[in-house]
């Protein structure tokens, strides 16, 4: 049964609406869930370039609530601050080092509960990857729990940065295998090093862009 079914239901019905729009309007074509795991905390982490990324990062997890942090600049208007909440997203302040946001986001990756993270923390304005945020690699390691890399394609050439309307393209979602709390621990050659936190989860995002040939 899927994770929080009666308790959240908004979740869910918002899930299935926009899967269902993904797949018409885009073909969206999902892969490698079942390194999705069944319980537990997890951070699915992927390539940011389109505000289509969010929805699709959902849609791709059918068994799972994925909470986000989101900037807080989105809970502007009393529909935005009825909403985001009840379908779990987190408001972060991007304008300062928002600890407060972290610790929430951390606190609810080890009661058990997905995470989902744009590393490069912004939306890539040629869909090229960036480099991630050093807040990424304090929240992944202090969360401890396993990454599931995703690599996102399409979005770009549908809705990118700047754009007015949405085109016509293909989204692909493919998952990755996890990188275990013990090869994030392992990466890191200073005890706080969290930019090789940061750098480790990138480069498996890569790896799937390079599998996919892109």
């Amino acid at each position: 049964m899927r994770e929080g079914l009666f308790r959240q239901p908004l979740y869910w019905i918002s899930r299935g609406f926009v899967y269902l729009c993904l797949r018409l309007k885009f073909r969206m074509k999902v892969s490698g869930r079942e390194h999705i795991p069944a319980a537990g905390g997890a951070v699915i982490a992927a390539n940011h370039c389109s505000y289509l990324d969010p929805p699709v990062m959902c849609s791709s997890i059918h068994s799972r609530i994925v909470h986000f942090m989101a900037r807080d600049t989105l809970f502007s208007n009393a529909v935005a601050r009825w909403y985001f909440p009840r379908v779990g997203v987190i408001p972060l302040d991007r304008t300062r080092g928002d600890l407060g946001a972290l610790k929430k986001a951390i606190g609810a990756l080890k009661s058990g509960q997905v995470i989902g993270l744009f590393p490069e923390g912004t939306r890539s304005p040629d869909g090229e990857m960036r480099a991630a945020k050093g807040g990424i690699g304090f929240l992944i390691a202090k969360g401890d729990v396993p990454v599931v890399p995703l690599y996102i394609s399409g979005t770009h050439e549908a809705f990118p940065k700047g754009a007015k309307k949405i085109r016509p393209s293909r989204i692909i979602a493919r998952l990755g295998r996890p990188i275990t709390p013990e090869e994030i621990r392992a990466a890191m050659p200073g005890k706080n090093d969290y930019e090789a936190v940061g750098t480790l989860v990138m480069r498996r995002i890569r790896e799937l862009a390079e599998e996919a040939g892109a």
